[in-house]
């Protein structure tokens, strides 16, 4: 689904990330671990098109086709969708309005309002989410954890196929985590096609959605490509053990 090769990307003409290489297959679940500040994020805005992140070189392929060549847009309408550490809010626009316009311009045809409501309506009841969050100003108002559901919601409505979770647990207690990490599991087990990337520096949100590979960030690159029991070593070991270890 995604493969990124050599990729060099800076910041304020600071290099982030340096040959930096990872492969993403279909229905597969990759999770990037990392100390705070390596750069974990930074592939998120790089994938997503974050113009404040500059590709000095390398390429990133999306289902065969050159993602670097595709505007912000177009990324999201072939099924690219991020779940923020930290969702903005967006006052004076309901979560309705947004969709709405959102599911119009992925399918490039006028919605029913009938079929989008009860649609709505339906993923608020699976989700065990309030409806009242439908006609709220998109996280206006919203704690940290209603933040995270609401864009869970709009997962759950876009249906995109490669998710990239960037540090989904920040902020969340463990019933919000447990809940979240649920409704994602089932959500990506309904599509084979469906993948998804964890950003994280902790291991609580991996217990809930197993990751098939465990990809760890150091030094401007990924050091070492494990299974899940990677993870288990780094939260006994830690990041820097990690990385003694594999120099």
């Amino acid at each position: 689904m995604l493969k990124i090769d050599n990729l060099t990307v800076s910041v304020n003409n600071k290099i982030i990330l340096k040959d930096f290489n990872m492969e993403i297959k279909d229905s597969e679940v990759v999770a990037l671990m990392g100390p705070n500040g390596v750069g974990k994020s930074t592939i998120c805005k790089v994938i997503m098109g974050d113009p404040n992140y500059i590709v000095e070189s390398g390429s990133i392929t999306y289902n065969n086709e050159d993602l670097l060549k595709m505007d912000v847009v177009t990324r999201s309408k072939k099924g690219i969708y991020l779940v923020n550490q930290n969702p903005i809010e967006v006052e004076g626009v309901t979560n309705a309005d947004l969709l709405r316009s959102a599911v119009e311009e992925k399918t490039n045809e006028r919605i029913n309002i009938f079929k989008f409501d009860k649609e709505l309506t339906g993923i608020c009841d699976e989700l065990d989410i309030p409806k009242s969050f439908i006609h709220r100003d998109v996280n206006v108002g919203m704690s940290g954890g209603e933040r995270k559901k609401n864009e869970i919601l709009h997962l759950y409505m876009l249906k995109p196929d490669f998710i990239m979770l960037d540090e989904l647990d920040s902020g969340l207690d463990v019933d919000n985590l447990r809940e979240l990490s649920l409704a994602l599991t089932k959500y990506l087990n309904e599509d084979k096609k469906r993948s998804c990337l964890i950003v994280t520096h902790h291991t609580n949100i991996l217990e809930y959605i197993k990751p098939n590979k465990v990809n760890i960030l150091m030094d401007k690159h990924i050091v070492e490509t494990g299974d899940y029991s990677l993870a288990k070593k780094i939260e006994v070991s830690g990041f820097k053990g990690e990385e003694n270890e594999t120099k």
